[in-house]
């Protein structure tokens, strides 16, 4: 427990963001003024909030009192609650259109500095596994308060889409850091070892040319800028993240890639959100790039209308990605058309319209320039409805019309199906 004294200036003390207000029970003749004071932004307690070790923390707020005391003078005191030294649980995830069972133990103070390591294992429901151990330290009184993450990992991941699987082994080194309350920087280092191989006899030559075992080294740098009210569905504000890595530096992989995902929400009514979104990625291969470094669209995340990674080059009805795309949506979420739909389960669930548009393309291998290659745009509408999934994803239940297709695309016409985190 600790306790921090503030003194409201005649003007109203500033320490950081967001607005409390304190009114003193004391009648004057004359009214005095509101101290204020801005408790977001007192260090203390996003320092004990960031550093991950404690179950609640409270914030009591009082008058203060004692000899030197003033009537301005305010005393703030936390109380907090650790976490137990070992944790364990179990939750879910999602990740290209698919659910993960993750088993998970974590150790959440081991040293006493706010030190944690986790250990998880997930499976899903299209026979991928993870299994994963990082160790995280904390710098909470640091210039913009950076957390450094090692983690090991290996993944295995199948992709009937494109008729290959992958298995990955390597080591993710992150450290993650804020330069303001609403933007956040990710510089990660990464070395794996990728084994690609094919899922069965049908698999198209195209696809088996990139089977095999390959090193990669890769640095990325990821910065999102975020002034939603909330992630899954916000009412208002704006969303932006790029991301840039350079892979090359080690290994037999090189390459230049750059994606950028951005989101913009007003409200027009008391109850219906009118959203817009666009996306847009470039790969440069230097040499040595594989099928698995390509980019992809399409799918009920993305480009709904269409199958999974459906735009763009295909060989025997198998993706084989491209080098260049966009995409771009405009959303319409409003409640279910009934009078319960604002309380109870049904408060999880939004009535959804959209009309979506996107091109991938590989100008190298089909002949043609970038801006020829990006011109062809496909395009979907449809509508449905979304169920909110916990904090941080949503599933979606669509009848999808695709609108404009080019012959090598797969359509997926009629009702979608689709959850994630991330969507277009």
């Amino acid at each position: 427990m600790g306790a921090v004294h503030a003194k409201s200036a005649d003007n109203a003390g500033e320490v950081g963001g967001g607005l409390f207000e304190f009114e003193e029970p004391i009648e004057l003749e004359e009214p005095m003024p509101k101290p204020q004071i801005k408790l977001e932004g007192v260090r203390v307690r996003r320092a004990l909030d960031s550093m991950g070790c404690f179950r609640e923390i409270g914030v009591f707020i009082d008058v203060s009192s004692g000899p030197d005391a003033t009537p301005e003078g305010l005393e703030v005191t936390f109380q907090v609650k650790e976490l137990s030294r070992v944790v364990g649980g179990i939750n879910t995830t999602v990740s290209e259109n698919e659910g993960n069972l993750v088993l998970g133990v974590k150790l959440p103070n081991v040293c006493g500095r706010g030190e944690r390591v986790a250990a998880e294992y997930s499976v899903g429901h299209r026979a991928s596994s993870n299994f994963s151990v990082a160790a995280a330290k904390p710098f909470p009184h640091r210039p913009r308060a950076p957390t450094a993450t090692a983690t090991l990992y290996q993944q295995n991941h199948e992709y009937p889409w494109s008729g290959y699987k992958l298995l990955d082994r390597g080591l993710l080194l992150d450290l993650a850091f804020h330069t303001s309350a609403a933007t956040k920087h990710n510089l990660q280092w990464e070395g794996l070892v990728r084994d690609t191989s094919v899922i069965n006899k049908s698999t198209s030559f195209r696809v088996r040319e990139s089977s095999g075992p390959q090193m990669k080294s890769v640095v990325r740098h990821i910065v999102s800028v975020d002034h939603r009210d909330e992630a899954v569905f916000p009412t208002r504000g704006t969303w932006v993240q790029f991301s840039s890595e350079v892979a090359g530096l080690g290994g037999g992989v090189a390459h230049l890639k750059t994606e950028l995902n951005v989101q913009a929400n007003v409200r027009v009514l008391d109850d219906v959100v009118l959203q817009a979104t666009g996306a847009g990625g470039a790969l440069h291969d230097v040499f040595g790039s594989s099928l698995p470094d390509r980019l992809f669209l399409g799918g009920p995340t993305s480009l709904r209308g269409f199958r999974q990674r459906g735009v763009g080059p295909h060989a025997d009805s198998q993706a084989l990605g491209g080098k260049l795309y966009w995409a771009g949506g405009v959303h319409a979420w409003g409640p279910l058309p009934f009078t319960s739909a604002r309380a109870g389960v049904a408060s999880l669930l939004r009535a959804h319209a959209f009309l979506t548009a996107g091109c991938l393309c590989d100008p190298d291998e089909e002949g043609v320039s970038w801006a020829a290659g990006l011109s062809g745009a496909r395009v979907s509408a449809g509508a449905g409805v979304a169920l909110r999934l916990g904090r941080g994803a949503r599933l979606e239940l669509n009848y999808c019309v695709p609108l404009r297709a080019r012959p090598h695309d797969v359509t997926a016409p009629g009702i979608q199906f689709g959850v994630g985190a991330d969507f277009l």
